[in-house]
């Protein structure tokens, strides 16, 4: 099942602004160079170990910019790859393949590279109930293929941005003059506004935990920054009040210990903002 984002719609509006940015008036140096009615194939050369994402999207690339192009996929999104595999081949207009071939590798690198490192990252903590969740530090109008290869790779999408949930973080709650103050303004506010939108808190120690459960309505209780103690006994005072997120600065030599504490979700926001592109190349044969 897909996520609720990606829709033909986005997806086609997201390859048409690439293109625009890539292509512009024309590919000039495949325009000079490739006889017109050239045909050609050309193979996805995988040249590293890891999780293969992006294969859908490519498709869509290429049938996008020209119907004919025939794509066959040997693998699907989600797959364990290794060096020297092949992930799809495109035969058709020599010069459609040249013109699609950056974009195509541009999205499935980053996709690939996002999907690995998410795999990496639950292979960690999938011996506890913790569910590994992406964040919003993610790379301007990519976000939507960012949010997916963190699907791909076996992760949760957070929120997919500032409409679709409410999340009251430290300055939300240092602006509003405290917990019990934002949250009572946001559920005035959804109220007025008709919107049915969860309601999620940043809490700091185990005061701020108790006033996110005091004032009632809260949905989920991120526990920021705490160490191990802090967070088994916030895990502990909140039971099922509250679904739990641990967050800030947790990484990979972190990860376990903070899913044995008991946490519901763990949000890690170096799955999109801090991660190597997968080593792909699109070559002729």
């Amino acid at each position: 099942m897909k996520e609720n984002y990606l829709t033909q719609e986005n997806l086609e509006a997201f390859i048409q602004a690439a293109f625009k940015e890539d292509v512009g008036e024309g590919d000039h140096s495949t325009l000079a160079a490739i006889p017109r009615g050239q045909t050609g194939r050309a193979q996805l050369l995988i040249k590293e170990d890891g999780i293969i994402a992006g294969l859908e999207l490519a498709v869509k690339i290429f049938h996008s910019f020209d119907r004919d192009l025939e794509v066959e996929l040997l693998m699907e999104d989600g797959q364990q790859v290794k060096a020297g595999d092949v992930g799809l081949t495109v035969a058709g207009s020599a010069a459609s393949i040249l013109t699609t071939e950056r974009l195509v590798l541009n999205c499935m690198q980053r996709m690939s590279g996002i999907a690995t490192k998410t795999h990496e990252f639950t292979q960690l903590i999938s011996h506890t109930k913790a569910k590994l969740l992406d964040t919003r530090k993610t790379t301007p109008n990519f976000r939507m293929l960012e949010k997916w290869a963190v699907a791909i790779g076996g992760g949760v999408n957070h929120r997919f941005a500032l409409y679709d949930m409410v999340m009251l973080k430290d300055n939300h709650i240092d602006f509003a003059g405290g917990i019990k103050a934002a949250v009572e303004s946001t559920q005035h506010y959804l109220s007025e506004k008709l919107l049915q939108l969860k309601i999620e808190v940043e809490t700091r120690n185990l005061q701020e935990v108790e006033e996110a459960l005091a004032v009632g309505g809260v949905d989920i209780i991120m526990l920021d920054n705490m160490d191990y103690p802090t967070m088994k006994k916030a895990v502990k005072m909140i039971g099922s009040k509250a679904i739990t997120e641990a967050s800030g600065g947790i990484t990979e030599a972190t990860l376990k210990d903070v899913a044995e504490c008991g946490v519901d979700f763990i949000s890690v926001g170096a799955l999109t903002h801090h991660v190597k592109s997968m080593d792909i190349s699109l070559k002729a044969y």
